[in-house]
């Protein structure tokens, strides 16, 4: 698995890799969700685009149409405010459009405000853990029913270093990021049996606006793109990943 792990920061997705395959992508209209949503739909994918601001979104969705691929789906959402009833119904239209969703990537999160823990407002702590777990735990439960209803499905969680060291002044943030390595590891070894898998993967530094929030001194010019580190995303997408589940992998 050590040998896996590292040889997929190079592998190579064939042109039509994703064919015929509805992925969703939460944080699809800017920055690593972005990126994603439109490597998924060139390698032959129907992508589903939520986020909150349409105007992104449709940018997104343009770009894709405009590259020949597959018409994508938009749908608004601000996981802040969404309720389970958001989550059920996306799940009823996605079975009655498209009859299953062979994939889910949950990279939508709130960074929040980096401070001492003794610092941490209640209102930032409460925001951070509603988009960055209780969305995903949410959407994920609502979602399965469609999931399973695909072949091979794969469910891959957004994680980051600081949720697996703990760092000063991340409080919020990082506790949410070991969060959602406990839930991708719950659910891999839950369904290790069946059809699904479930991973995690942990950008690194990468050239977005959430980086530039949080190192507002760092040369952006000395990280890589979201592009660069597309290899992983498609890799745990395609069905070359099918049987790897319950890892965490580094997409640098």
């Amino acid at each position: 698995m050590e040998d896996v792990l590292k040889s997929v920061k190079d592998y190579q997705a064939a042109d039509n890799a994703l064919s015929d395959k509805v992925i969703l992508v939460t944080g699809a209209g800017d920055g690593i969700g972005r990126e994603a949503a439109l490597s998924f739909a060139r390698h032959g994918a129907t992508v589903i685009l939520l986020g909150r601001t349409v105007k992104k979104l449709e940018s997104v969705y343009d770009q894709i149409v405009a590259a020949g691929g597959a018409e994508p789906a938009i749908v608004p959402l601000d996981l802040k405010g969404a309720t389970m009833e958001h989550y059920q119904g996306l799940n009823a239209t996605i079975m009655d459009q498209f009859g299953r969703l062979d994939g889910l990537l949950h990279n939508a999160s709130l960074l929040g405000i980096l401070s001492p823990f003794t610092h941490i407002e209640k209102d930032d702590w409460d925001d951070v853990m509603q988009v960055n777990v209780h969305a995903e735990f949410y959407l994920t439960q609502a979602l399965m029913p469609a999931l399973m209803a695909a072949p091979k499905p794969s469910l891959v969680f957004t994680s980051s270093g600081v949720g697996r060291k703990g760092r000063a002044y991340w409080g919020p943030y990082a506790v949410s990021k070991f969060a959602t390595e406990g839930l991708m590891q719950v659910i891999a070894d839950e369904y290790e049996n069946t059809g699904l898998r479930c991973n995690a993967i942990n950008p690194g530094a990468t050239r977005t606006k959430m980086r530039s929030k949080a190192y507002p001194a760092e040369d952006p010019m000395s990280l890589k793109t979201p592009a660069e580190i597309m290899p992983t995303y498609l890799y745990l997408m395609s069905d070359d990943s099918f049987g790897t589940t319950g890892q965490s992998f580094d997409a640098q």
